[in-house]
């Protein structure tokens, strides 16, 4: 049995896609997950198990049980702690003026069609780096506003690309 996580994009965001973290773990452990756990309220699940194509299944029992699409991104966890043990050393200092993202792609795009498509980061104000099939982000707090990628993977056509946690995040689930 391998641990997972799932990323699940949208929910509980400005009071849109409401599930609560308690009806969450629940329909994991009715799919016949085990060691459900869920982290922070939006949409962060480890569990363990083994199933043919458990994005699907996910994605097709969030359908069933609560009305609406949500896409899921899901990643063996060990698989999760190797990109983190491969961060830049810019990413995650924990020098609180800067904001560290970590971005996953939903979508048949690589890293690099994700960074076409998005543009060149603004200089000075933020940085990307890919590795594997996750692009490392950070932007200057106080400028966020001027930074490209901040505007644009927030844009249509972008945004449903991708779910972004932040290094906060991503620490706490690999604990």
């Amino acid at each position: 049995m391998n641990r997972y996580v799932a990323f699940l994009r949208g929910i509980n965001i400005s009071g849109k896609n409401k599930i609560s973290m308690s009806e969450l773990k629940a329909e994991f452990e009715a799919m016949g997950f085990s060691e459900v756990s869920t982290c922070l309220n939006s949409g962060n699940v480890i569990f363990t198990g083994e199933a043919s194509d458990i994005k699907a299944m996910i994605e097709k029992r969030i359908i069933v049980r609560f009305g609406f699409e949500i896409p899921a991104f899901v990643i063996k966890l060990d698989a999760l702690k190797d990109i983190m043990a491969h961060a830049p050393k810019w990413w995650n200092t924990g020098d609180k003026s800067w904001y560290d993202n970590l971005i996953f792609i939903l979508s048949t795009d690589t890293p690099a069609d994700i960074c076409t498509l998005v543009g060149e980061p603004s200089k000075g104000l933020e940085t990307v780096q890919i590795y594997g099939n996750v692009i490392f982000w950070t932007f200057d707090r106080n400028a966020y506003q001027k930074c490209n990628w901040w505007k644009k993977t927030a844009c249509a056509g972008i945004a449903e690309k991708l779910t972004i946690r932040t290094a906060n995040t991503i620490n706490k689930i690999c604990k």
